[in-house]
Protein backbone atom coordinates (compact mmCIF):
# COMPACT_ATOMS: atom_id res chain seq x y z
CA UNK A 1 0.00 0.00 0.00
CA UNK A 2 2.54 2.40 0.18
CA UNK A 3 4.12 2.04 -2.93
CA UNK A 4 0.57 2.82 -4.44
CA UNK A 5 0.36 5.51 -2.12
CA UNK A 6 4.02 7.09 -3.36
CA UNK A 7 3.01 6.80 -6.61
CA UNK A 8 -0.47 8.75 -6.31
CA UNK A 9 1.96 11.82 -4.66
CA UNK A 10 3.08 12.48 -8.33
CA UNK A 11 -0.62 13.39 -8.74
CA UNK A 12 -1.09 15.18 -5.50
CA UNK A 13 0.69 18.65 -4.38
CA UNK A 14 -1.15 19.30 -1.45
CA UNK A 15 -0.25 18.43 1.92
CA UNK A 16 -3.40 18.63 3.84
CA UNK A 17 -5.14 16.34 0.60
CA UNK A 18 -2.32 13.66 0.98
CA UNK A 19 -3.05 13.33 4.54
CA UNK A 20 -6.21 12.73 3.77
CA UNK A 21 -6.41 10.05 1.20
CA UNK A 22 -4.17 8.38 3.85
CA UNK A 23 -6.21 8.46 6.22
CA UNK A 24 -8.78 7.03 4.00
CA UNK A 25 -6.63 4.59 2.34
CA UNK A 26 -5.45 3.39 5.50
CA UNK A 27 -8.51 3.29 7.49
CA UNK A 28 -10.88 2.05 4.61
CA UNK A 29 -7.87 -1.21 4.69
CA UNK A 30 -8.06 -1.47 8.60
CA UNK A 31 -11.65 -1.85 8.62
CA UNK A 32 -12.17 -3.68 5.13
CA UNK A 33 -13.81 -6.92 6.82
CA UNK A 34 -16.34 -5.03 8.72
CA UNK A 35 -16.90 -2.71 6.01
CA UNK A 36 -17.40 -5.72 3.46
CA UNK A 37 -19.67 -7.22 5.77
CA UNK A 38 -21.99 -4.29 6.09
CA UNK A 39 -21.72 -3.94 2.55
CA UNK A 40 -23.01 -7.54 1.82
CA UNK A 41 -26.24 -6.97 3.97
CA UNK A 42 -26.78 -3.55 1.57
CA UNK A 43 -26.75 -5.82 -1.51
CA UNK A 44 -29.50 -7.63 -3.39
CA UNK A 45 -26.59 -9.40 -4.94
CA UNK A 46 -22.60 -8.92 -4.86
CA UNK A 47 -20.49 -6.59 -7.04
CA UNK A 48 -18.95 -8.58 -9.58
CA UNK A 49 -15.15 -8.94 -9.95
CA UNK A 50 -14.36 -7.09 -12.52
CA UNK A 51 -15.96 -4.13 -10.67
CA UNK A 52 -13.70 -3.85 -8.18
CA UNK A 53 -13.20 -0.27 -8.49
CA UNK A 54 -16.77 -0.08 -7.32
CA UNK A 55 -17.03 -1.85 -4.64
CA UNK A 56 -13.65 0.11 -3.38
CA UNK A 57 -15.95 3.46 -3.72
CA UNK A 58 -18.90 1.71 -1.70
CA UNK A 59 -15.99 0.71 1.01
CA UNK A 60 -14.25 4.49 1.13
CA UNK A 61 -17.71 6.02 1.68
CA UNK A 62 -18.82 3.99 4.67
CA UNK A 63 -15.88 4.61 6.11
CA UNK A 64 -15.83 8.41 6.12
CA UNK A 65 -19.64 8.10 6.85
CA UNK A 66 -18.52 6.46 10.23
CA UNK A 67 -14.77 7.23 11.02
CA UNK A 68 -14.01 10.53 9.14
CA UNK A 69 -15.37 14.19 9.92
CA UNK A 70 -16.50 14.60 6.58
CA UNK A 71 -20.12 15.85 6.76
CA UNK A 72 -22.70 13.14 5.17
CA UNK A 73 -23.59 14.64 2.16
CA UNK A 74 -20.44 15.48 0.60
CA UNK A 75 -18.73 12.00 1.53
CA UNK A 76 -21.72 10.43 -0.63
CA UNK A 77 -21.65 13.05 -3.07
CA UNK A 78 -17.54 13.13 -3.77
CA UNK A 79 -18.07 9.11 -3.96
CA UNK A 80 -20.62 9.23 -6.63
CA UNK A 81 -19.20 11.47 -8.03
CA UNK A 82 -15.90 9.42 -8.94
CA UNK A 83 -17.87 7.31 -11.71
CA UNK A 84 -18.36 9.54 -14.36
CA UNK A 85 -19.99 7.57 -17.37
CA UNK A 86 -21.41 4.30 -15.18
CA UNK A 87 -24.93 5.80 -14.47
CA UNK A 88 -25.90 2.51 -13.46
CA UNK A 89 -22.86 2.51 -10.79
CA UNK A 90 -23.52 5.67 -9.75
CA UNK A 91 -27.08 5.09 -8.70
CA UNK A 92 -25.92 2.07 -6.76
CA UNK A 93 -23.49 3.46 -4.85
CA UNK A 94 -25.97 6.36 -4.05
CA UNK A 95 -28.43 3.92 -2.99
CA UNK A 96 -25.97 2.05 -0.88
CA UNK A 97 -24.22 4.74 1.10
CA UNK A 98 -28.17 6.61 1.37
CA UNK A 99 -29.57 2.98 2.84
CA UNK A 100 -26.17 2.82 5.11
CA UNK A 101 -26.97 6.44 7.04
CA UNK A 102 -30.37 5.04 7.34
CA UNK A 103 -29.82 1.94 8.95
CA UNK A 104 -26.45 2.66 10.26
CA UNK A 105 -27.12 1.76 14.08
CA UNK A 106 -28.66 -1.73 12.99
CA UNK A 107 -25.99 -2.57 10.68
CA UNK A 108 -23.20 -1.53 13.16
CA UNK A 109 -24.17 -3.58 15.74
CA UNK A 110 -24.77 -6.77 12.99
CA UNK A 111 -21.23 -6.27 12.26
CA UNK A 112 -20.22 -5.86 16.21
CA UNK A 113 -21.90 -9.25 16.62
CA UNK A 114 -20.13 -10.86 13.60
CA UNK A 115 -17.32 -9.37 12.64
CA UNK A 116 -16.36 -7.19 15.98
CA UNK A 117 -12.22 -7.98 15.28
CA UNK A 118 -11.87 -6.90 11.54
CA UNK A 119 -9.81 -9.55 10.52
CA UNK A 120 -9.57 -12.75 8.55
CA UNK A 121 -10.79 -15.97 10.45
CA UNK A 122 -7.39 -17.71 10.01
CA UNK A 123 -5.60 -14.47 11.61
CA UNK A 124 -7.99 -14.34 13.97
CA UNK A 125 -7.87 -18.22 15.42
CA UNK A 126 -3.90 -18.25 15.32
CA UNK A 127 -3.49 -15.13 17.45
CA UNK A 128 -6.49 -16.44 19.71
CA UNK A 129 -5.31 -19.79 19.93
CA UNK A 130 -1.64 -18.46 20.96
CA UNK A 131 -2.50 -15.90 23.60
CA UNK A 132 -6.35 -16.47 24.54
CA UNK A 133 -7.95 -13.42 26.08
CA UNK A 134 -5.01 -11.70 25.37
CA UNK A 135 -5.51 -12.40 21.75
CA UNK A 136 -8.48 -10.45 21.49
CA UNK A 137 -6.83 -7.33 23.12
CA UNK A 138 -4.00 -7.83 20.22
CA UNK A 139 -6.43 -7.80 17.92
CA UNK A 140 -8.51 -5.11 19.04
CA UNK A 141 -5.43 -2.80 19.60
CA UNK A 142 -4.58 -4.17 15.39
CA UNK A 143 -7.48 -1.88 14.55
CA UNK A 144 -6.25 1.20 16.21
CA UNK A 145 -3.72 4.07 15.02
CA UNK A 146 -0.39 3.42 15.82
CA UNK A 147 1.70 5.87 17.66
CA UNK A 148 4.23 7.81 16.65
CA UNK A 149 7.55 7.07 18.25
CA UNK A 150 10.87 9.05 18.29
CA UNK A 151 14.59 7.47 18.90
CA UNK A 152 16.79 10.47 20.11
CA UNK A 153 20.30 10.48 17.89
CA UNK A 154 22.54 10.14 21.41
CA UNK A 155 25.31 11.15 19.38
CA UNK A 156 23.69 14.60 19.45
CA UNK A 157 21.83 15.40 22.02
CA UNK A 158 19.68 13.25 25.22
CA UNK A 159 16.41 12.58 25.12
CA UNK A 160 15.60 15.61 27.99
CA UNK A 161 17.23 18.19 25.72
CA UNK A 162 15.52 16.17 22.80
CA UNK A 163 11.98 16.91 24.95
CA UNK A 164 12.71 20.21 25.72
CA UNK A 165 13.37 21.27 21.81
CA UNK A 166 9.89 19.42 21.36
CA UNK A 167 8.09 21.57 23.63
CA UNK A 168 9.48 24.70 22.17
CA UNK A 169 7.87 23.78 19.08
CA UNK A 170 4.64 22.77 21.22
CA UNK A 171 4.57 19.20 20.71
CA UNK A 172 3.16 17.45 23.44
CA UNK A 173 5.81 14.26 24.23
CA UNK A 174 6.77 12.05 26.83
CA UNK A 175 9.83 9.29 27.56
CA UNK A 176 9.33 6.09 27.09
CA UNK A 177 10.44 3.83 30.19
CA UNK A 178 11.57 0.88 27.91
CA UNK A 179 13.96 2.52 26.05
CA UNK A 180 16.41 5.27 26.98
CA UNK A 181 16.19 6.84 23.66
CA UNK A 182 12.40 6.53 22.78
CA UNK A 183 10.05 9.64 23.21
CA UNK A 184 6.22 8.81 22.69
CA UNK A 185 4.31 11.76 20.83
CA UNK A 186 1.05 12.48 21.47
CA UNK A 187 -0.19 13.20 18.14
CA UNK A 188 1.52 12.53 14.99
CA UNK A 189 3.60 15.18 13.17
CA UNK A 190 4.95 15.41 9.63
CA UNK A 191 9.02 15.06 10.12
CA UNK A 192 9.58 18.39 9.14
CA UNK A 193 7.56 19.64 12.12
CA UNK A 194 10.41 17.68 14.02
CA UNK A 195 13.88 19.68 15.38
CA UNK A 196 16.83 19.37 13.47
CA UNK A 197 15.48 15.77 12.06
CA UNK A 198 16.56 17.17 8.39
CA UNK A 199 20.31 16.94 10.57
CA UNK A 200 20.01 13.65 11.99
CA UNK A 201 19.14 14.26 15.55
CA UNK A 202 15.83 12.15 15.88
CA UNK A 203 14.65 8.86 13.90
CA UNK A 204 10.84 7.77 13.50
CA UNK A 205 10.97 4.13 15.11
CA UNK A 206 8.45 2.50 17.40
CA UNK A 207 9.66 1.45 20.79
CA UNK A 208 9.73 -2.22 20.14
CA UNK A 209 12.35 -1.82 17.44
CA UNK A 210 14.61 0.49 19.50
CA UNK A 211 15.23 -2.83 21.52
CA UNK A 212 17.38 -4.22 19.37
CA UNK A 213 19.94 -1.84 19.90
CA UNK A 214 20.78 -2.45 23.51
CA UNK A 215 19.76 -6.14 23.48
CA UNK A 216 22.48 -6.71 20.88
CA UNK A 217 24.90 -5.05 23.47
CA UNK A 218 28.11 -4.52 20.83
CA UNK A 219 31.55 -3.48 22.10
CA UNK A 220 34.02 -1.26 20.69
CA UNK A 221 36.36 -3.32 18.59
CA UNK A 222 33.28 -5.82 17.21
CA UNK A 223 32.44 -6.68 14.17
CA UNK A 224 28.51 -6.41 13.41
CA UNK A 225 26.59 -8.62 10.48
CA UNK A 226 22.74 -7.02 10.53
CA UNK A 227 20.50 -9.58 8.48
CA UNK A 228 17.71 -8.03 6.90
CA UNK A 229 19.09 -5.07 7.82
CA UNK A 230 16.49 -2.72 5.51
CA UNK A 231 15.09 0.00 5.87
CA UNK A 232 17.80 0.32 8.33
CA UNK A 233 15.95 2.07 11.76
CA UNK A 234 18.27 -1.06 13.94
CA UNK A 235 21.39 -0.97 11.78
CA UNK A 236 21.27 2.75 12.38
CA UNK A 237 20.29 2.80 16.18
CA UNK A 238 23.31 -0.01 16.31
CA UNK A 239 25.62 2.75 15.19
CA UNK A 240 24.22 5.21 17.24
CA UNK A 241 24.88 3.51 20.72
CA UNK A 242 28.35 2.68 19.81
CA UNK A 243 30.50 4.35 17.51
CA UNK A 244 33.80 2.45 18.09
CA UNK A 245 32.90 -0.82 15.78
CA UNK A 246 35.71 -2.47 13.95
CA UNK A 247 32.54 -2.58 11.07
CA UNK A 248 29.10 -3.29 10.85
CA UNK A 249 27.91 -4.71 7.59
CA UNK A 250 24.01 -4.64 6.84
CA UNK A 251 23.17 -7.00 4.35
CA UNK A 252 19.41 -7.19 2.66
CA UNK A 253 18.51 -9.17 -0.37
CA UNK A 254 16.20 -6.62 -2.01
CA UNK A 255 18.70 -4.01 -3.25
CA UNK A 256 15.96 -1.23 -3.56
CA UNK A 257 15.12 -1.57 -0.17
CA UNK A 258 18.72 -1.50 0.92
CA UNK A 259 18.85 1.97 -1.08
CA UNK A 260 16.79 3.01 1.75
CA UNK A 261 19.32 2.10 4.51
CA UNK A 262 21.65 4.09 2.63
CA UNK A 263 19.62 6.84 2.72
CA UNK A 264 19.16 7.03 6.38
CA UNK A 265 22.97 6.70 7.18
CA UNK A 266 23.38 9.94 5.15
CA UNK A 267 20.73 11.88 7.32
CA UNK A 268 22.09 10.83 10.33
CA UNK A 269 25.81 11.18 9.40
CA UNK A 270 26.73 7.23 10.21
CA UNK A 271 28.51 4.67 8.32
CA UNK A 272 28.06 1.19 7.45
CA UNK A 273 28.97 -1.55 4.75
CA UNK A 274 25.48 -2.31 2.68
CA UNK A 275 25.69 -5.23 0.60
CA UNK A 276 22.56 -6.64 -1.46
CA UNK A 277 23.23 -10.38 -0.51
CA UNK A 278 20.77 -13.90 -0.15
CA UNK A 279 21.71 -14.29 4.00
CA UNK A 280 20.79 -18.09 3.26
CA UNK A 281 24.34 -18.21 1.31
CA UNK A 282 26.59 -16.61 2.94
CA UNK A 283 29.25 -18.71 0.98
CA UNK A 284 28.35 -16.25 -1.59
CA UNK A 285 29.93 -13.29 -0.13
CA UNK A 286 31.08 -13.90 3.65
CA UNK A 287 34.78 -12.91 3.85
CA UNK A 288 36.13 -15.58 6.41
CA UNK A 289 36.05 -13.48 9.64
CA UNK A 290 33.48 -14.33 12.19
CA UNK A 291 31.28 -11.51 13.77
CA UNK A 292 31.26 -10.94 17.65
CA UNK A 293 27.47 -9.64 17.02
CA UNK A 294 24.97 -11.05 14.46
CA UNK A 295 21.10 -9.32 14.34
CA UNK A 296 18.58 -11.34 12.47
CA UNK A 297 15.60 -9.51 11.65
CA UNK A 298 13.95 -12.51 10.55
CA UNK A 299 11.69 -12.24 7.73
CA UNK A 300 8.32 -12.92 9.24
CA UNK A 301 4.85 -12.79 8.68
CA UNK A 302 4.57 -9.29 10.04
CA UNK A 303 1.36 -10.42 12.55
CA UNK A 304 2.80 -7.50 15.22
CA UNK A 305 2.84 -4.65 13.31
CA UNK A 306 -0.55 -4.83 11.41
CA UNK A 307 -1.68 -1.48 13.35
CA UNK A 308 1.15 0.02 10.99
CA UNK A 309 0.44 -2.06 8.07
CA UNK A 310 -3.42 -2.67 7.53
CA UNK A 311 -2.99 -4.33 4.23
CA UNK A 312 -1.29 -7.58 5.94
CA UNK A 313 -5.07 -8.29 6.95
CA UNK A 314 -5.12 -8.43 2.52
CA UNK A 315 -2.01 -9.78 1.81
CA UNK A 316 -0.73 -12.57 4.27
CA UNK A 317 -2.48 -15.80 3.84
CA UNK A 318 -2.43 -18.88 6.62
CA UNK A 319 -0.25 -20.91 3.82
CA UNK A 320 2.65 -18.15 4.03
CA UNK A 321 3.47 -19.12 7.67
CA UNK A 322 4.82 -22.67 7.13
CA UNK A 323 7.24 -21.55 4.52
CA UNK A 324 8.65 -18.48 6.84
CA UNK A 325 9.40 -20.88 9.02
CA UNK A 326 11.28 -23.01 6.89
CA UNK A 327 13.47 -19.71 5.48
CA UNK A 328 13.68 -18.58 9.44
CA UNK A 329 15.64 -21.67 10.32
CA UNK A 330 17.64 -21.87 7.05
CA UNK A 331 18.74 -18.19 7.76
CA UNK A 332 19.34 -19.14 11.72
CA UNK A 333 21.39 -21.91 10.76
CA UNK A 334 22.88 -20.65 8.01
CA UNK A 335 24.49 -17.28 9.85
CA UNK A 336 25.24 -18.94 13.18
CA UNK A 337 27.98 -20.17 11.49
CA UNK A 338 29.34 -17.04 10.93
CA UNK A 339 29.43 -15.91 14.48
CA UNK A 340 32.33 -16.36 16.73
CA UNK A 341 32.82 -18.61 19.85
CA UNK A 342 31.10 -16.47 22.78
CA UNK A 343 29.80 -14.12 20.14
CA UNK A 344 26.06 -13.50 20.40
CA UNK A 345 22.90 -13.73 17.72
CA UNK A 346 20.15 -11.86 18.68
CA UNK A 347 16.90 -13.28 16.74
CA UNK A 348 14.13 -10.81 16.33
CA UNK A 349 10.90 -10.64 14.59
CA UNK A 350 7.97 -8.48 14.09
CA UNK A 351 4.98 -11.30 14.76
CA UNK A 352 3.36 -12.49 17.74
CA UNK A 353 2.92 -15.91 16.48
CA UNK A 354 4.64 -18.83 18.66
CA UNK A 355 5.74 -20.96 15.83
CA UNK A 356 7.91 -18.02 14.64
CA UNK A 357 9.32 -17.03 17.53
CA UNK A 358 9.95 -18.94 20.89
CA UNK A 359 9.05 -22.29 18.67
CA UNK A 360 11.87 -20.98 16.40
CA UNK A 361 14.58 -20.51 19.10
CA UNK A 362 12.81 -24.14 20.73
CA UNK A 363 14.20 -25.72 17.73
CA UNK A 364 17.29 -24.17 17.15
CA UNK A 365 18.59 -24.88 20.47
CA UNK A 366 17.60 -28.83 20.68
CA UNK A 367 20.00 -29.14 17.20
CA UNK A 368 22.52 -27.30 17.63
CA UNK A 369 25.03 -28.10 20.29
CA UNK A 370 27.50 -24.99 20.55
CA UNK A 371 24.00 -22.88 21.12
CA UNK A 372 22.64 -21.73 24.25
CA UNK A 373 20.21 -18.95 25.50
CA UNK A 374 20.98 -15.73 27.25
CA UNK A 375 17.62 -15.00 28.80
CA UNK A 376 16.31 -11.52 28.76
CA UNK A 377 15.45 -9.59 32.12
CA UNK A 378 13.23 -6.47 31.83
CA UNK A 379 10.37 -4.44 32.50
CA UNK A 380 8.80 -4.77 29.10
CA UNK A 381 7.09 -7.77 27.47
CA UNK A 382 6.00 -10.81 28.29
CA UNK A 383 8.95 -13.78 29.41
CA UNK A 384 8.53 -17.11 27.35
CA UNK A 385 10.11 -20.31 27.59
CA UNK A 386 12.34 -19.02 25.13
CA UNK A 387 12.46 -15.82 24.61
CA UNK A 388 10.87 -12.90 25.07
CA UNK A 389 7.54 -11.55 23.43
CA UNK A 390 6.32 -7.75 23.18
CA UNK A 391 2.03 -8.07 22.49
CA UNK A 392 0.93 -5.52 20.27
CA UNK A 393 -0.03 -2.62 21.75
CA UNK A 394 2.06 -2.84 25.04
CA UNK A 395 3.58 -0.22 26.72
CA UNK A 396 2.88 1.97 23.69
CA UNK A 397 4.92 -0.90 21.37
CA UNK A 398 4.32 -2.92 18.26
CA UNK A 399 4.29 -6.87 18.53
CA UNK A 400 7.55 -7.92 18.64
CA UNK A 401 9.91 -11.04 19.55
CA UNK A 402 13.10 -11.11 20.77
CA UNK A 403 15.71 -13.95 21.81
CA UNK A 404 19.17 -13.58 22.66
CA UNK A 405 21.64 -16.84 21.25
CA UNK A 406 25.29 -16.91 22.64
CA UNK A 407 27.76 -19.48 20.89
CA UNK A 408 29.41 -21.69 23.37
Amino acid sequence: MTAALEEAWEQVDDAQEKAFIQALCYGTVRQYYRLEFILKQLLNKPIKDKDVQIKALALIGMYQLKYMRVKDHAAVSETVAVMKKKQWAKSLLNAVLRRYLREQEQLEALADKHVAYAHPDWMIKAIKADWGQQGKEILLANNCLPPMTLRVNTRFCQRDEYLALLAEQQIAATALSSSPEAILLADPVGVDKLPRFAEGWVSVQDAAAQLAGSLLQAKAGDRVLDICAAPGGKTAHILELQADLQQLLAIDIDSQRLARVAENLTRLKLQADLLAADATKPEAWWDGTLFERILLDAPCSALGVVRRHPDIKLLRRAEDIEPLQALQQQILRACWQLLAPGGVLLYATCSVLKQENESQIELFLSEQSDAQELPIEAEWGVKRPYGRQVLTGNQAMDGFYYARLQKK
